[in-house]
């Protein structure tokens, strides 16, 4: 496999003003209708979630021999439209792909510009444009199996608070995720109580084990944590004031055994190949918007881990699969 390189996105024409961002190629070759990008909302490195998206994409592009590049287009969402632009601009992309709740909006403003370009986006909704197709997640199944675990470790250390600490505000944050959760946490223990926090960025670890810290003080041991980088201050938090954590996207395990006693995940990995896949075989339904759960195997909480096993009391474990059994089977449907 060649080296992966930087490239820096150029001007294009003299009435764009574009942000310079760094692209990764891969090393498939390009045919007949342009290349696929990656357009990473943020930094790829500390999000697995990015990581799973653009390891997807460039699993199809090396089945179907396809070119792959990924851009990282930074922090600073206001800079965000403009590097998708560019993108579009360039007229090198059959496809588009990206993550993101907030990224709907933004491709169909670029859309408008460029109508030719196709996007296919994870994790957010967005019906009845032709040149986007969106699928998300089910978060209400996700977030309620974060809640109920969250519960029970609660239950256990003897409290009847649960926190949830997130990078941002957004749609899908404040209308699915906390009430979710707190549905979950209600199955278990009607009265347990919900502490919701906002950081107001990704990465800014010091304040979130601030929030965390003052989260414990209050009466929480058990926090979701939904921030990007900034869990590593969570985490670290919870280690050192005997609390625990609830991973949210990906397996987080093995970041610190003992303290996250749960992870309610995403299949994005799997999710970005399939549907990069059925746009290679011009099969993608564009304009259309689907929501993956439980049943379509893309979202999950993850039971054989061996930290899991060796550091959550059977007693949890087992309530915890009942519920999650309830699901799978059907019994327990949890519609957004």
């Amino acid at each position: 496999m060649s080296t992966r390189k930087k490239i820096i996105l150029c001007v294009i024409g003299a009435a764009l003003l574009f942000s310079c961002k760094a692209k990764r190629p891969s090393d498939t070759r390009s045919v007949t209708g342009g290349a696929i990008g990656v357009f990473i909302p943020g930094v790829m490195a500390g999000s697995a979630t990015y990581e799973m998206l653009a390891q997807g994409v460039e699993r199809a592009g090396k089945e179907k021999n396809v070119a792959v590049t990924v851009v990282e287009a930074g922090y600073n969402q206001a800079e965000w439209e403009t590097s998708l632009t560019s993108m579009a601009a360039s007229g090198g992309y059959s496809l588009i792909v990206s993550s993101n709740p907030s990224l709907p909006a933004i491709a169909a403003s670029v859309s408008a510009k460029f109508p030719h370009q196709k996007f296919l986006l994870l994790d957010g909704e967005l019906a009845g444009n032709a040149a986007i197709y969106t699928v998300r997640y089910n978060q209400t199944e996700q977030a309620y199996m974060a809640g109920y675990i969250a519960a029970l470790k609660a239950q256990e250390l003897g409290a009847a608070r649960v926190g949830l600490i997130a990078g941002q505000e957004y749609p899908a944050m404040n209308t699915v995720i906390v009430p979710g959760y707190t549905r979950g946490a209600h199955a278990v223990d009607p009265d347990v109580t919900v502490d919701f926090r906002v950081l107001g960025n990704w990465f800014d670890a010091g304040k979130a084990a601030e929030i965390a810290h003052d989260m414990i003080a209050n009466g929480v041991k058990v926090i979701l944590c939904i921030a990007g980088g900034a869990n590593e201050g969570i985490v670290q938090t919870a280690y050192e004031n005997n609390a625990a954590v609830v991973w949210f996207d990906t397996n987080g395990y093995a970041v610190r055994p003992g303290v996250v006693v749960g992870s309610a995940i995403i299949r994005q990995d799997k999710l970005a190949y399939e549907k990069t896949l059925l746009f290679l075989k011009d099969a993608l339904p564009f304009g259309s918007a689907d929501i993956v759960g439980v049943a379509e195997g893309y979202v999950d909480f993850v039971e054989d881990d061996p930290d899991y096993n060796t550091h959550v009391s059977r007693t949890i474990r087992e309530k915890q699969a009942a519920m999650i059994a309830r699901i799978r089977d059907g019994s327990l449907v949890l519609q957004e």
